[in-house]
């Protein structure tokens, strides 16, 4: 199964724009009116992985393997540096569960 960044064509350490570049080149090449099964794959590619906040729930609870110390820089990195507990790894998985839901 293709993951996402393939669909599109992109390398994972993409940023926003570039993903939305790619998005727009796949869907002009399958526009929805002549290919709905491509372009509907291409579409839930895109929503998938967006923006950051989507690429790391995306990366984490969907990539068959997650890279944990590279989501956790990922994810702090405009973020003050701080140590993480195992109660405040626990706290942040889950709200990334809860907003999924």
């Amino acid at each position: 199964m293709k993951t996402a960044y393939e669909i599109l064509g992109i390398p994972p350490d993409q940023e926003d724009d570039a993903i939305k570049q790619a998005y727009l080149i796949k869907v002009k090449q399958y526009p929805p009116e002549q290919a709905s099964e491509q372009f509907q794959k291409i579409r839930s590619a895109y929503e998938a992985i967006k923006d950051k906040k989507s690429r790391i729930n995306y990366e984490l609870f969907y990539q068959p393997e997650a890279n944990f110390d590279k989501l956790l820089a990922r994810a702090f990195e405009n973020g003050p540096a701080t140590a993480i507990d195992g109660d405040s790894l626990i706290k942040l998985l889950r709200s990334g569960i809860e907003e999924s839901l």
